[in-house]
């Protein structure tokens, strides 16, 4: 049976074809350099040198989950479309399982450790099991399934399970870098980390292990197959959090151009108009973000918005409104993190300005908490009631 195995779940590229228990050929690059520029390349190589038939191959074994975001869609989306045009199955192998078989046959607890951000690491405990046939070799063995968990969490169980067992613990991923203090002042056990040959995802271990999943009907066609997360996406959690706070944020719509219009008259005294909004809908250089509420149609759909216009790179902040009833809820926050992210991420934007009255303070703590400082005064420039207004900027 000949397998081609795929890993892009975190900065490692690797691609490899194993036949039976021969690994014919593997690639494996560790470098700055985006998986869209490599994984396609590398099996190109592989499929060079080795004068490969892709027509071939049996099955595609894809690191299938959890890791890097973006690598897992590009893996996923590799696996997927060879498997549509070979017509053949893909195996989804669990990532922290195929990155502890690295350390095949060792004798310790294995606990692979990927950095997950935001203060987690995904990984899992394992062991390897002898065989009783004799030169069977060894099973896998999960002690504790693949998971999104903080360091001190995952040591802990290692040195309840360390010390019940009179076991010591080995380390390897990428994690290790990024937690190597932390372990070295939780851990209560004997430990040590695994050395460079073998301490990053392998093609080869996705493969091997994709064979047994195989083998045990584990396997899925092209169409059926995703990527595994584990965990929501940054957006996704924003998303959710919003949801659980009963509004979501999204930009303008045609739709939204009367509700707008009248948060805009109830929050300042000289307002924009209906066509102002609307032709904010066509300017390619400004967008007006909403809070929506999820609980009811009607009236009070909109429940606050701000706008972001796109001046020579530089990003002006205006019309920032919370409906009355809806205020001290966080929702002006939630609305300037949203505007600030996506005036970033559609015009590059890197220093934004606002202007707000002296005399509101709830306001100007909110920009300070920000990032936002005073650069200046405008005296007077507010009428009905006059006030000055303070200048403010972010870079």
């Amino acid at each position: 049976m000949k397998l081609l195995g795929l890993d892009s779940s975190g900065l490692v590229a690797s691609a490899a074809i194993v036949e039976e228990n021969i690994t014919i050929a593997e690639y494996t690059i560790n470098y700055k350099k985006t998986h869209s520029q490599t994984l396609l390349p590398m099996l190109d190589e592989i499929k060079r040198m080795t004068e490969l038939d892709l027509y071939s191959l049996d099955a595609i074994a894809i690191a299938a989950g959890p890791g890097s975001f973006t690598g897992l869609r590009i893996g996923s989306a590799t696996a997927k479309g060879l498997g549509l045009v070979l017509d053949i199955p893909i195996i989804p192998v669990p990532t922290v399982d195929a990155l502890a078989y690295n350390l095949y046959g060792c004798n310790t607890l294995v606990c692979p450790l990927m950095d997950a951000r935001r203060n987690q690491v995904y990984t899992g405990l394992y062991e390897f099991h002898k065989r009783k046939e004799k030169g069977a070799g060894y099973d896998l063995y999960t002690i504790e399934q693949q998971c999104a968990v903080s360091i001190s969490d995952i040591v802990e169980k290692i040195n309840v399970w360390c010390s019940e067992t009179d076991r010591e613990v080995l380390f390897l991923g990428d994690g290790v870098e990024v937690y190597q203090e932390q372990i070295a002042a939780l851990i209560k056990v004997r430990y040590s980390f695994a050395p460079s040959c073998c301490n990053r995802q392998r093609a080869s271990c996705v493969a091997t292990l994709g064979y047994e999943l195989y083998q045990k009907e584990i396997r899925e066609t092209a169409a059926e197959h995703a990527p595994n997360y584990l965990r929501l996406s940054q957006a996704e959690r924003e998303r959710a959090e919003h949801t659980a706070k009963g509004y979501h944020i999204r930009e303008m719509q045609q739709k939204d151009l009367e509700q707008v219009t009248a948060l805009e008259a109830s929050c300042f005294s000289m307002p924009w108009n209906y066509k102002d909004f609307e032709e904010t809908l066509t300017n390619a250089n400004r967008f007006y973000l909403v809070a929506e509420t999820d609980a009811v149609e009607g009236a009070d759909r909109i429940l606050g918005g701000c706008m972001l216009t796109n001046i020579a790179g530089e990003g002006d902040i205006t019309n920032v409104a919370v409906h009355e009833k809806y205020r001290n809820k966080k929702i002006a926050t939630a609305l300037m993190e949203a505007l600030l992210k996506l005036g970033r991420e559609r015009y590059n934007i890197t220093a934004f300005t606002l202007e707000v009255r002296s005399k509101n303070m709830p306001a100007l703590r909110l920009y300070e908490k920000l990032g936002f400082v005073s650069k200046g005064v405008r005296p007077n420039f507010y009428e009905r009631p006059k006030d000055d207004a303070i200048i403010l900027w972010k870079e």
